[in-house]
């Protein structure tokens, strides 16, 4: 939609479990103390030899002070200096930490130290609850049509668009369940006409991980010829499984606000229908897209961390990186296939599963039409694609494990000044080191990380 387990999730080229190890987490209110202090930065030299880097940091251990970053830089004149960069939670005022400085300067090569500048990028949601803004800035309004919609000089279509826009924009996460949506007879008539056609093409041209999860919410009285499918239902039955839940939206989001939903394992869906005169035609995605095409896939849990690990990428993210992440996206979520144990192409992308004839394009052994290359994230993130026709180019990965481990090696390359990671028990991001977040779009000077203040 892109313009469009009780675990943690790291990104950035760090060990998750190494990183949670090493700010000393527990569980509970020491936990939650730990990651909501602020990661500060402090810049020491010390001679570039074995174990003095270890003493330096016993400093922290024996004041029980929480590391969450330590880096290297060495002088290139002086080869027995080296520079160390120690982010550590705490504030510059208290005791503790002004008797650590005090300690470690006494340790360092010239008694000098530097305060690190906090790094500067575009703002992003550090609890789930931050998403709740995205509603009010969806790129379009939800009842607002454009003069190609099949529903454009349709009155009645119109205010039901905005009967179910306003829904939506209204909601916020702390409500509670989403509002259930009584859609009309001819509503379900329109989504049963669609899940006749697709449903019949899905066993032989859908993935098996679509398939079971498809059968799975249909046995559970989800999904339906008769039954579009309630966010509230279906958030309760995915969550359960892999954590993804489920939140309605107006339109579409820019592709950082979406992207970075995805972070807290949150899937923006729109909740109205395509018009019933052409049934299979939309020119924007709909519950059959995000409910058909894409829900299924978040029961499979490579599949639900594979999308995280975009959405944590993106969180901080310059324009740059989100435009490549957004292709990736695009290549994966929206149009990616597997090929299966027989070397037959399955489709797992929404964009492909929700579309009759984009799935017999993209799953046809014989279409000259298109080019279908090797899973490749690095080349997936500068392919060029169209957003009105049917694609030319696809990728197929071996299987949606071999995804997932290749979203991730890429994500962990993606440059920022930052890692991060996702706490599931509290629903929030945690960096590590302290970031200055400025309104996204704003133009800036990026800060030099190797400029300090003393201290």
């Amino acid at each position: 939609m892109i313009s469009r387990r009780a675990t943690c999730l790291g990104i950035g080229g760090i060990n998750p479990r190494r990183f949670l190890a090493s700010v000393a987490l527990g569980r509970g209110e020491e936990h939650k103390k730990v990651l909501t202090t602020p990661a500060i930065g402090v810049a020491f030299t010390l001679h570039d030899n074995p174990g003095s880097l270890v003493e330096a940091l016993n400093i922290f251990s024996r004041r029980g002070i929480s590391l969450s970053h330590v880096s290297n830089r060495c002088s290139p004149l002086e080869p027995y200096k080296a520079m160390f960069h120690v982010h550590f939670r705490g504030g510059w005022e208290s005791k503790e930490t002004r008797d650590v400085l005090e300690e470690l300067r006494r340790l360092t090569l010239d008694g000098q130290l530097f305060k690190i500048a906090a790094p500067d990028v575009p703002w992003f949601p550090r609890h789930i609850s931050d998403l709740d803004q995205f509603s009010k800035s969806t790129l379009d309004a939800g009842d607002q049509l454009e003069s190609d919609h099949p529903g454009f000089t349709d009155p009645e279509y119109r205010a039901r668009r905005e009967e179910i826009a306003k829904i939506a924009s209204e909601y916020r996460g702390a409500d509670g369940p989403v509002p259930q949506i009584e859609y009309t007879e001819q509503e379900i008539s329109t989504w049963g006409c669609i899940w006749d056609k697709l449903t019949k093409l899905y066993p032989n041209h859908a993935c098996k991980e679509h398939n079971n999860a498809l059968q799975e919410l249909t046995d559970a009285g989800i999904y339906g010829p008769r039954r579009i499918p309630q966010l509230s239902e279906l958030s309760e039955f995915v969550s359960a499984r892999t954590g993804f839940q489920f939140r309605p939206v107006t339109g579409l989001l820019s592709g950082r606000d979406f992207l970075n939903a995805l972070a807290f394992r949150v899937f923006f869906s729109t909740q109205y229908i395509r018009h019933h005169s052409a049934p299979m035609y939309t020119p924007e995605p709909d519950v059959i897209h995000e409910l058909l095409g894409h829900a299924p896939m978040f029961l499979n849990p490579d599949f639900a961390d594979f999308t995280q690990y975009i959405g944590l990428a993106s969180l901080g993210a310059s324009d740059d990186v989100i435009k490549k992440l957004a292709a990736c996206y695009w290549f994966s979520v929206e149009f990616g296939l597997l090929i299966d144990f027989k070397g037959a192409v399955k489709a797992y992308g929404a964009g492909v599963l929700s579309s009759y004839g984009e799935l017999l394009h993209a799953t046809s052994p014989t279409n000259p039409d298109i080019s279908i290359k090797p899973w490749d994230p690095e080349e997936a993130a500068h392919q060029e694609y169209p957003i009105t026709t049917m694609q030319p180019v696809y990728f197929a990965a071996k299987s949606m494990e071999d995804a997932k481990i290749q979203m991730k090696a890429y994500c962990d390359r993606v440059n920022r000044p930052f890692h991060c990671v996702y706490d599931a028990e509290s629903k929030s991001v945690f960096t590590d080191v302290d970031v200055y977040t400025r309104p996204v779009g704003m133009k800036y000077r990026p800060v030099d990380l190797s400029s300090r203040e003393p201290l």
